[in-house]
């Protein structure tokens, strides 16, 4: 199945009362990992792409080619869009012409009115191509390819502001934080999620920093409109705590244990669990 945009995927979610994942990928394995596990699941999924993720993998074209490739040749019927995360303005532009099904814009680092006149020109071109677009409110805490957040929440006429402007998903910033979250973080701000809701009815929300929050709280913030949960960090911690045992354990240094696919596959395990047990608190299981 070729690559779809997330529209479609995220307006039955939030019909649905459930979430569709975002699991960035940083290469092969983590593509690979995911996209099976969402074929297993029959799930839908969004593969979610940094700048510096982009960069690492050899530039955009390289990823919706290996991305292509994998859904071909792994026989991939569930939908899949590939999304440019926290993407700068340049940087859209770029993974529009690249190939990818979605691209996030994030300029909530800029006046609301630089943030809204950019989204505007972001959302006419990916109307004209068939993309799906996600806009930011409020910086999310921690840090994201050099955009620093403290975790701020958004302001509710702001996000309607963005929202009007056709965006097909929104980013609000309700205390959420990219990594781990500190042991004196203050929880999620539902009574900002509530009143974006609100305003916005029935565009899907979306929920960055997933990892670490409490199940409880994933589960209300659903129930509150999100319909898209990013996940990153939780990933990258299950591949080295993986990877970090079977070196440990000497597996490398026996036989060809050096092998990097044999080095590479516990940690490809690690990813599907972990992407299999969000899947099924999100709730997107059987829903592709």
């Amino acid at each position: 199945m070729p690559l779809v945009n997330a529209a479609e995927m995220l307006t039955k979610a939030k019909a649905g009362h459930y979430a569709v994942g975002q699991f960035n990928i940083n290469n092969l394995e983590w593509t690979k990992a995911i996209l099976l596990t969402a074929q297993e699941l029959n799930s839908p999924v969004i593969l979610g792409v940094s700048e510096g993720a982009g960069k690492y993998m050899a530039g955009y074209k390289t990823v919706v080619g290996m991305v292509n490739g994998m859904l071909e040749e792994l026989n991939i019927t569930v939908p899949v869009a590939l999304h440019l995360d926290h993407g700068s303005y340049e940087g859209a532009k770029k993974c529009i012409e690249a190939g990818f099904s979605s691209i996030m814009f994030d300029g909530s680092h800029y006046p609301i009115e630089e943030n809204i006149e950019k989204t505007k020109e972001l959302v006419a071109i990916c109307k004209e191509k068939g993309l799906s677009i996600e806009a930011e409110v409020g910086s999310i805490g921690g840090e994201e390819d050099g955009i620093i957040g403290m975790g701020e929440c958004a302001d509710p006429n702001e996000c309607k502001q963005i929202a009007d402007l056709g965006v097909t998903m929104l980013a609000a910033g309700i205390g959420n934080i990219h990594g781990k979250y500190p042991d004196n973080w203050k929880g999620l701000s539902f009574e900002t999620l509530d009143a974006v809701q609100k305003l916005t009815g029935a565009m899907p929300l979306v929920l960055h920093g997933g990892t670490g929050i409490p199940a409880d709280m994933i589960k209300k913030a659903i129930s509150l409109g999100v319909s898209k949960i990013n996940v990153n960090t939780e990933c990258q911690l299950a591949f080295q705590e993986a990877t970090r045992k079977y070196i440990e354990e000497g597996k490398d240094l026996q036989g060809k244990g050096f092998d990097p696919r044999k080095l590479l596959a516990p940690g490809f395990e690690a990813i599907k669990a972990t992407v299999k047990e969000k899947m099924e608190l999100f709730g997107s299981v059987n829903k592709a």
